[in-house]
C-alpha cells in the first residue's frame, strides 16, 4: 500500500462508482469527437448520449429518493415504538411503585397498630402485677 492510500483511504465504493461513472461519461464523449463523423451526426450522437445519461441520472435519483423515504418512514415507525413502549413501561413502574407504597403504608399503620396492642398489654399485665405485689 503506498503512502498516498495510507493518507486517503477509501471510505466507500460511493467514490469508486462516482469516478468510474464521470470516466465513463469523459470516455464516451472523448470517443464520440474523436470518431470520424460530420457535425450532423455528431450533435445527434451527443444529443442521444445525454438524454440516456439524463434519464438514467433521473432513474438513479428516483431509487434513491424512494430508499430515502422508505428509511425514514421506517425509522419513525420504530421511534414511535420504542416511545410508546418507554411510555407503557414507565406507566407500569409508576404503578407498580404506587402500589408498594401503599403497601408499605399499610404494613407500617398495622405494625404500629401491633405495638400499641402489645404496649397495652405489657401496661395492663403490669398494672395487673403492681396490684398483686401491694
Amino acid at each position: 500500500m503506498s503512502n498516498t492510500e495510507k493518507e486517503y483511504p477509501v471510505k466507500s465504493g460511493a467514490a469508486f462508482v462516482k469516478g468510474a461513472l464521470i470516466g465513463g461519461l469523459i470516455g464516451a464523449a472523448a470517443a464520440l469527437l474523436f470518431a470520424p463523423k460530420t457535425g450532423r451526426e455528431l450533435r445527434s450522437d451527443l444529443s442521444d448520449k445525454v438524454s440516456t445519461a439524463a434519464d438514467k441520472s433521473k432513474d438513479v435519483y428516483s431509487a434513491a429518493k424512494e430508499k430515502a423515504v422508505s428509511l425514514y418512514q421506517n425509522a419513525t415507525g420504530k421511534a414511535h415504538s420504542i416511545s410508546d413502549s418507554t411510555k407503557t413501561v414507565v406507566s407500569s413502574l409508576k404503578e407498580v411503585s404506587a402500589d408498594a407504597a401503599e403497601e408499605v403504608k399499610e404494613g407500617s399503620e398495622e405494625v404500629i397498630k401491633a405495638e400499641a396492642d402489645i404496649a397495652k398489654d405489657v401496661q395492663e399485665t403490669a398494672a395487673g402485677a403492681a396490684k398483686e405485689t401491694k
